[in-house]
């Protein structure tokens, strides 16, 4: 499957449907230092997130995947173009109305968990509205409990957790602050296959049953599958857009995109999308 424009967008932020994505971009390019030694992050990507989808983004190493999430979530800034979460246009923000959104408005998942030790479950997910001042939802945070399954270890610690537990606690801490858009950052990358098919069937539960809005940037085709649709990148710029994707379907794409190489050349090019289909023949389909 080849790139196309995105057909579900009618005019610039509303689907066909009469509905506003919740989260979108325009012409979106990040550009890293100046005159020769600059270097195109992203170049010029129009997209957009519908609201309660899960949204997988693929693509080799330096392809632009995480800038784009970083610049979505406005971790990093835009060189010019417009990136809009829940109706706010994130290059127009000063850096004070940024946290404020990112704390009220957006949720994280990263690779690592990012968990305070000396704090016990239910402390470090309901961390974000206690910075933030905010009362707790105590019938959404039950919710959000009973969705993950860890109703019997919130009185629990990060290092009585495993990591699949850890991990499913920062999806709830993600989820607790009902956000516009949940973040992931590769957020299987340190966890067994056991502990990431928990973490993955979660974040398309939190979707289907709870309305969320999940953009997930990974390199395994596996988790991809998860998603309800898949954007591959390459050298900044969208290269393909599959929807309802399966585990076979993303192999085929990534092969699509990879240019046909002798074994011992695959095997020597590392950060060029070969990895990704090595490393994904041993891994079992969902």
């Amino acid at each position: 499957m080849t790139a196309t424009p995105d057909s579900s967008t009618a005019t610039l932020g509303v689907l066909t449907d009469g509905t506003a994505p919740q989260a979108w971009a325009r012409g979106l390019t990040k550009v890293y230092g100046s005159g020769e030694t600059a270097v195109t992050a992203l170049d010029g990507i129009d997209v957009d997130f519908a609201s309660g989808r899960f949204t997988a983004i693929m693509g080799p190493s330096g392809s632009g995947k995480s800038t784009l999430m970083h610049c979505m979530a406005g971790l990093d800034r835009v060189t010019s173009g417009r990136a809009v979460v829940d109706g706010h246009e994130i290059g127009r923000m000063n850096q004070r109305n940024l946290t404020k959104l990112r704390r009220t408005h957006l949720g994280f998942i990263f690779q690592s968990f990012n968990l305070i030790p000396t704090l016990t479950a239910e402390e470090n997910i309901t961390l974000p509205l206690d910075i933030a001042r905010r009362p707790v939802d105590r019938a959404w945070f039950d919710e959000v409990v009973e969705t993950v399954g860890l109703r019997d270890r919130l009185r629990h610690r990060p290092d009585e957790l495993s990591g699949g537990q850890q991990q499913r606690v920062a999806c709830a801490r993600a989820l607790v602050s009902k956000p516009a858009v949940i973040f992931a950052d590769e957020p299987t990358g340190n966890l067994d296959s056991h502990s990431a098919t928990e973490v993955l069937s979660f974040l398309r539960r939190s979707v289907e049953q709870l309305g969320q809005t999940v953009v997930m940037v990974t390199h395994d085709p596996r988790a991809a599958s998860y998603a309800h649709r898949v954007l591959f990148l390459a050298d900044g710029r969208l290269a393909a857009d599959l929807r309802e994707p399966t585990h076979d379907a993303i192999l085929a794409q990534l092969a699509e995109l990879t240019p046909a190489r002798g074994e011992a050349g695959r095997r020597a090019l590392p950060g060029t999308g070969d990895e990704l289909l090595d490393a994904a023949a041993e891994v079992p389909a969902r």
